[in-house]
């Protein structure tokens, strides 16, 4: 961050959960949560590969594209949701700090905790919704409408897959707190 950490950020990187079961999922949900970042940067520089080839390739030779498009489509949608638990573990997210000033820090810690409620509601329903359409993509064979004509269930499943972590992620942020956390 370029003004550096806002004052809820303070406290969270160096809280350890006392409860082995938690803490284990933090370890564990942060290796995989590297790992995946490692993956989705990879995926961005292959988009960009990708979409610069299709732009010479229609420009220089005017040869017709049919799979580039999708297919740094899929890596972006790949990309995006996989990190979206990396994200949050940082708290990375855009937050409005206007209220961070004015609050106590208990308050804060209250209001980080109903955010992550109300995240954790939505993102729920999100991941449901997005296993299901994974489902049925798969079951139903569906493919998208382009002459490369990709299953569908590619780019559904990692939409689910993303925001399943960001639920572990978030159902870990509201344990941790209750965990015994310490420095």
């Amino acid at each position: 961050m370029m003004h550096g950490p806002i004052p809820d950020q303070t406290d969270r990187p160096n809280a350890v959960p006392s409860h082995p079961l938690v803490a284990a999922l933090e370890r564990g949900l942060a290796f995989c949560n590297n790992i995946i970042v490692v993956f989705a940067a990879v995926a961005l520089i292959a988009a960009c590969a990708i979409l610069s080839y299709s732009v010479l390739g229609r420009a220089l030779f005017h040869s017709p594209n049919y799979w580039q498009d999708e297919a740094a489509v899929f890596l972006l949608v790949g990309a995006t949701f996989m990190t979206a638990a990396y994200v949050q573990g940082q708290r990375g997210h855009i937050g409005i700090e206007a209220f961070i000033g004015l609050l106590s820090p208990t308050v804060n810690r209250i209001r980080l905790w109903l955010v992550d409620v109300a995240s954790l509601l939505f993102c729920a329903f999100f991941a449901w919704k997005s296993w299901t359409l994974a489902h049925e993509a798969w079951v139903d064979g569906q493919v998208s409408n382009s002459m490369w004509s990709p299953p569908l269930a590619i780019p559904y499943v990692l939409m689910a897959c993303g925001m399943t972590l960001l639920c572990v992620q978030l159902v870990l942020q509201l344990l941790i707190p209750f965990a015994g956390a310490r420095r």
